[in-house]
């Protein structure tokens, strides 16, 4: 089985720490904590096998497609999920599906790692009361930006670090054992199934429940043209000739609607003036 090198893990380790700190790129990394693709992308870099890295990381990322964070938390932690899913899924040779039956457990930890962030920068906003008292700029900056950029760090590092060089080829390995068992196609299963509710839920959320019946188009239509090897660029085009039919017919409609509301004002305008004349 093969492994991550010290270097590979680490490199992988501070990207992580990076991201969860929100600091990289002047805050830039805030919303790739919400998107496995560049964690996915890094990962496969560093591993030295993009293709099939992103691969694995575009099946995570459906899962995590109606995922949001109010007021900071997150029920789930995509950067982290990726961080040791691709390189589990990369060092096992294993499917997508699988790769997310890996990915779920492993994103709801971060997230409480996560917490253990926050519960951090409690102890470290005492150093900021007191920079604002002194009105010491340097100070206040340091506390608010270096400081808890720092403990992110001091954080993550170690621990995905020790996750990744230890843990990773000892999951691999486990998951390659259980290779055409009853476990491992119900892991397969289970990860098929949540890729379909993360862009269900993406639906709910952005509250048009009318689209999911091109949710289900799609999903029949990749299932009857399995047999036939069609290309995702062909599957996109399809979906840009729905998308502009299902424009034209909303807009077709929707000009009757407006022509008779126009109708019976001009009308009343009409017998208005009528009276008058009167």
């Amino acid at each position: 089985m093969e492994t991550l090198s010290v270097v590979q893990s680490l490199l992988i380790a501070l990207w992580v720490a990076a991201v969860m700190s929100r600091w990289l790129g002047g805050g830039a990394t805030l919303t790739l904590r919400f998107s496995p693709l560049m964690t996915g992308l890094v990962c496969g870099v560093i591993m030295g096998d993009v293709a099939n890295a992103m691969i694995v990381t575009a099946a995570l990322q459906l899962i995590y497609m109606g995922v949001f964070s109010p007021g900071g938390t997150m029920p789930s932690e995509p950067s982290i999920a990726a961080a040791i899913a691709v390189p589990v899924a990369l060092l096992g040779n294993l499917t997508p599906e699988a790769a997310i039956g890996v990915a779920v457990p492993v994103g709801l930890l971060g997230s409480y790692l996560y917490q253990v962030r926050f519960f951090i920068n409690t102890f470290l906003g005492k150093y900021m009361d007191k920079a604002v008292e002194k009105m010491d700029d340097g100070a206040i900056q340091r506390s608010i930006i270096w400081y808890p950029t720092i403990a992110s760090f001091v954080l993550f590092v170690p621990l995905v670090f020790a996750a990744l060089y230890w843990g990773a080829p000892v999951i691999a390995d486990v998951i390659v054992q259980l290779k055409e068992t009853v476990v491992l196609h119900v892991l397969e299963v289970v990860g098929g199934g949540l890729a379909a509710i993360g862009i269900s839920t993406t639906i709910y959320v952005i509250g048009r429940k009318d689209y999911l019946v091109f949710f289900l188009l799609a999903y029949f239509m990749s299932v009857i043209f399995k047999p036939l090897n069609i290309t995702m660029v062909t599957y996109a085009i399809i979906g840009v000739l729905v998308a502009a039919i299902f424009v034209m017919v909303t807009k077709n409609n929707n000009q009757p609607v407006a022509a008779s509301q126009a109708g019976p004002s001009n009308a009343q305008f009409d017998d208005d003036g009528g009276d008058d004349d009167f």
